[in-house]
């Protein structure tokens, strides 16, 4: 019988960032699948983006992947038994044009994954919105920011540099808006 395999995202991450760090591989979950755990799951991402963090040979993370049960596909690591896959996209870890990204420890289960903070994940989800006009990622930031303290100065400053402080009001205010929703009326 085959074995039932994670359902959840977050269950994939805590596989993956264990395989990597047992095979002595440093990586960063980023993107979407970040967002996706800090939004306990109320936004859903299909994949796993982790940025490597130093140099690391192809056939180094296809073992230690192999040991979580994915194999390579091309750029992308699957498994049959989940549908989420696994991508490492180009480094270096940034955030637009913001190349001083320092990882936190994310508890994933019983795993402490290395990831986006809540404030540069809340800043990788308004870059797809600054960059592409991409609401879905306007609306997940706003999800973020909702469940976990962000530094709005940061996000400000950056988005100021980025050449989108309209795009950041219209962030707060639908922030706004949506806090008022989810207030409790008497």
């Amino acid at each position: 019988m085959k074995r039932k395999g994670p359902d959840r995202l977050a269950d994939v991450a805590e596989v993956v960032a264990r395989a990597l760090a047992n095979a002595g591989i440093r990586a960063v979950l980023t993107g979407g699948a970040c967002a996706t755990i800090l939004t306990d799951g109320a936004y859903q991402s299909a994949d796993l983006d982790f940025i490597l963090e130093g140099e690391v040979r192809r056939r180094d993370l296809d073992a230690a992947l192999a040991t979580a049960g994915f194999s390579r596909e091309n750029d992308r690591y699957v498994a049959p038994d989940t549908r989420f896959f696994v991508e490492f996209p180009r480094g270096p870890l940034a955030i637009g044009r913001d190349l001083s990204i320092q990882p936190k420890p994310l508890r994933v289960g019983r795993t402490i994954v290395p990831a986006l903070s809540p404030t540069d994940s809340c800043r990788d989800r308004l870059a797809a919105f600054y960059h592409w006009n991409d609401r879905q990622s306007l609306d997940t930031a706003v999800l973020i920011a909702s469940r976990h303290r962000v530094n709005y100065s940061k996000i400000r400053k950056w988005s100021a540099d980025e050449g989108a402080i309209e795009g950041f009001e219209e962030f707060l205010r639908k922030l706004v808006l949506y806090r008022r929703r989810r207030r409790p009326r008497l």
